[in-house]
């Protein structure tokens, strides 16, 4: 089966807008736990390093199966593999809210994590095939994903205090299943066509060897990138409240990591828009640089210069996001894209699942101060990466972008 797109501009709008809100559910059911673990602590009590380790097979399920998922996309359809992640997730957040004990809610996440890494690389690559401008669609994105992201933590921490934890699951659960069922009705049947729309600046096919050159160069950044994004993001409900200084209810925690998380969507769109006026790599050397120097900041101090810090770093870390998948939509044969995006996702997401232990170990060493010292770490060989992108970018090897 030939990839496809919709066959009109009004159902290429209907996509990237369905699009768009798969990327903000995907970010939100996946940051539910990190938030109502705090809730789930009190009620089965265990410890919160105990706990967040359960959410572990979630995310490696979330970046393992991106890779199987991009390939499948050509035998199943990308739209059938949308309506499956809406219905998919919406069950699997109503399964985590029937858990009676710790095993139980590890199995039901992984199942979350499984159809949560349907999203990117399908998802992504139905963007890419409809946009028309492709660092403003990307930079949108981006911020929907944020905004899911964002609301998860101020959403959850709101519902689980008033409802408890299992409404906090069900809810959203309800969501996606509503998302699902209007995703089928209301997009049309997809057309096979030769090749994908070309997005202004996103080019057609690669040569070979500047696409490996291209993918070889990122691994570091998509691997390292990954682990700080996750760190930071299921990190950063605990963080705040164990290290703002003040005493302050959950739903507060929730609604400061809200805000933490927006100043990363602002920073998407400024990005969206760079990417269709200047050099990717340049770009990249300039978002990347904020990383180290955000986490550096959260792990050395408390109170509102950790906030800053965090803002900062998650700035960097999403900016990186829109860079990356616009170098995937940008230098990779249209062909491959939905392969190339699964590889992409499967680096990330799948080493970016060994964050949750990671943190639990850390935490217990010392805190969130040493948790963030080592993300630091990795923010620097982010930058490090895009160091190097740039310099290959002006030699020898300097990429082309697709014809």
């Amino acid at each position: 089966m030939t990839e496809i797109e919709c066959d009109s501009p009004a159902g290429a709008r209907r996509t990237i807008l369905f699009v768009n809100a798969a990327h903000a559910l995907d970010h939100f059911v996946l940051l539910i736990y990190p938030t109502a673990v705090i809730v789930v602590a009190r009620d089965l009590g265990l410890d919160y390093g105990a706990l967040i380790g359960l959410a572990t097979g979630a995310f490696v399920a979330f970046g393992l199966f991106s890779l199987p998922f991009g390939w499948m996309a050509d035998r199943i359809g990308r739209r059938r593999l949308l309506a499956t992640f809406f219905i998919g997730c919406g069950l699997a957040c109503c399964g985590v809210a029937t858990a009676g004990g710790p095993i139980a809610i590890a199995a039901w996440l992984f199942v979350l994590g499984v159809f949560s890494a349907i999203y990117h690389p399908i998802g992504s690559s139905l963007l890419v095939s409809n946009a028309i401008r492709l660092g403003r669609t990307l930079g949108w994105n981006g911020v929907w994903g944020n905004i899911g992201a964002a609301t998860a933590s101020g959403v959850t921490a709101l519902i689980a205090a008033s409802f408890g934890w299992r409404v906090a699951f069900v809810v959203p659960g309800i969501v996606c299943l509503a998302a699902g069922l209007a995703y089928l009705l209301l997009t049309p049947p997809e057309a096979k066509r030769a090749a994908d729309a070309k997005p202004s600046g996103a080019g057609g096919g690669a040569r070979t060897s500047r696409t490996v050159a291209l993918l070889a160069i990122f691994a570091v950044a998509i691997v390292a990138g990954g682990l700080t994004f996750n760190i930071a993001t299921i990190a950063a409900p605990k963080a705040i409240d164990e290290r703002l200084g003040l005493e302050i209810p959950i739903g507060v925690v929730g609604s400061l990591t809200t805000l933490v998380f927006v100043f990363g969507a602002l920073t998407q769109i400024i990005v969206g828009r760079l990417i269709d006026r200047f050099s990717l790599p340049t770009i990249f050397a300039g978002v990347s640089v904020f990383q180290p120097i955000g986490l550096g900041l959260a792990a050395a101090t408390t109170g509102p210069l950790m906030l800053l810090g965090l803002a900062l770093a998650m700035a960097a870390i999403y900016g990186q996001v829109v860079v990356n998948d616009a170098m995937v939509a940008r230098y990779v044969p249209a062909d491959w894209r939905s392969r190339a995006f699964g590889i992409r996702y499967f680096l990330g997401f799948t080493a970016s699942g060994f964050a949750a232990p990671l943190i639990a170990f850390l935490h217990g060493q010392g805190g969130f101060a040493t948790v963030f010292a080592c993300a630091a770490a990795f923010g620097f060989a982010v930058f490090a990466a895009a160091l190097a992108t740039l310099v290959a970018s002006r030699g020898r090897f300097a990429l082309a972008a697709a014809e």
